[in-house]
């Protein structure tokens, strides 16, 4: 699972190395990373190195994943920084002096509906359309009202959401920053802060990541008693944050932990809409299994990722999370070599949100695995690597 690259791990790696007194052969073989690569990364010779690869030589030295790493994430490519610059320039342009036509608190809140089945299948270029002009018209609304304050929170959220998604990192930061400094209450706040937990977990700052969602799920804990569906969603999620940061840092039993709190919080909403409307923040019994599901992924753990996977309902609405989810159950087949059925998940995410799924670095590692086990390729699979940009 990999959602970033360092370029800096070979000298930390030796000296973790040496301090636990092991050979470069003795790390290998407790690790299960080749001795070549190894090699290569203490020499600096090689200019990335996947998450997945730092965690496994964590595991085998002991020590947290972030003890590896160094803050380095993996940018966007040149068109889709084009794509996006319209959304870039709306967050930091000053407020217009005047419009056209002022903008309402209740038409931005339509407008943000109808742009909802975008948000839902991660439509990017029907997105990059439509945000720019709602990040300008929330910027330009006077009223001070809660209200008013919600939806400007909302369209910064989103924009902050996008532009995570597609690995604009500066952009993402500064409209989290701003909705986090004006959201209305606790609860805005905590769903701004789970997307930036998200954040940093792609940037590969695993400990902020994890410091950040366990404060903000100390603070969000409500009394189970007389909870409130939005109080036990924004808890949760924070929970599943904490969780996922966790993982990575090798640190299973903070993850299982957060996990275990996270279910319970679930049970008691006992289904995934019960916070309302909005999609950032639905939180239930199902979300929490997808988080298991990438928590076996994480670990290495293909046959439990196809066992507690097999459990989930076949007619789950489409989200980037459950497509996220898809792609754990494709690395999981392709790691037991059943590759036609990862073949099949990856060809449908294709054919259901090919621009999502060409932001998925993720997808192209899975997609590398396969290939990189055949002599010869099919049509299929030429074709899949084509489209979602793996390197020739």
């Amino acid at each position: 699972m990999t959602e970033h690259t360092d370029t800096h791990i070979g000298a930390r790696l030796r000296d973790v190395r040496k301090r636990r007194g092991l050979t470069q052969r003795e790390l290998a073989r407790s690790s299960g990373v080749s001795l070549s690569l190894i090699r290569k990364l203490e020499q600096g010779e090689l200019v990335g190195t996947r998450m997945e690869t730092a965690r496994l030589l964590a595991v085998a030295l002991r020590v947290p994943t972030a003890r590896l790493l160094r803050r380095d994430a993996d940018p966007a490519d040149a068109a889709t920084t084009d794509q996006w610059a319209p959304v870039r320039a709306a967050l930091l342009a000053p407020p217009a002096d005047t419009l056209d036509e002022e903008p309402t608190t209740a038409g931005i809140s339509r407008a943000l509906a109808a742009a909802e089945p975008l948000f839902a299948t991660v439509h990017l270029s029907g997105l990059a359309t439509v945000v720019p002009p709602l990040i300008r018209d929330a910027d330009a609304l006077t009223g001070t009202d809660r209200r008013t304050r919600a939806v400007q929170v909302r369209v910064l959220q989103l924009a902050g959401w996008l532009l995570t998604q597609t690995r604009q990192y500066e952009g993402a930061a500064a409209a989290l920053d701003r909705a986090l400094d004006m959201a209305p209450d606790r609860l805005d706040g905590a769903a701004t802060v789970s997307t930036m937990a998200w954040l940093m977990l792609r940037q590969g700052r695993l400990e902020e990541a994890r410091e950040l969602s366990v404060r903000w799920a100390d603070e969000t804990e409500p009394r189970m008693s007389r909870a409130t569906p939005a109080e036990l969603a924004a808890w949760g999620w924070m929970l599943l944050r904490t969780g996922a940061a966790a993982v990575r840092d090798n640190r299973p039993g903070e993850a299982a932990d957060a996990l275990r709190l996270a279910r319970a919080a679930a049970a008691a909403l006992g289904r995934d809409d019960a916070a309302g409307v909005d999609r950032m923040r639905r939180f239930g019994p199902l979300k929490v299994q997808q988080y298991a599901v990438e928590h076996a992924a994480v670990q290495g753990r293909p046959e439990t990722v196809l066992r507690l996977a097999a459990r989930m309902p076949a007619d789950i609405p489409p989200s980037s999370s459950h497509a996220r989810h898809r792609l754990d159950v494709a690395d999981a087949h392709a790691r037991l070599r059943q590759h036609e059925e990862a073949m099949r998940i990856l060809q449908e995410l294709r054919a259901e949100r090919p621009e999502w799924l060409r932001q998925q670095r993720y997808a192209r590692d899975i997609t590398c695995r396969i290939i990189g086990r055949r002599r010869t390729l099919t049509a299929e699979m030429r074709e899949l690597a084509d489209a979602i940009g793996v390197p020739v």
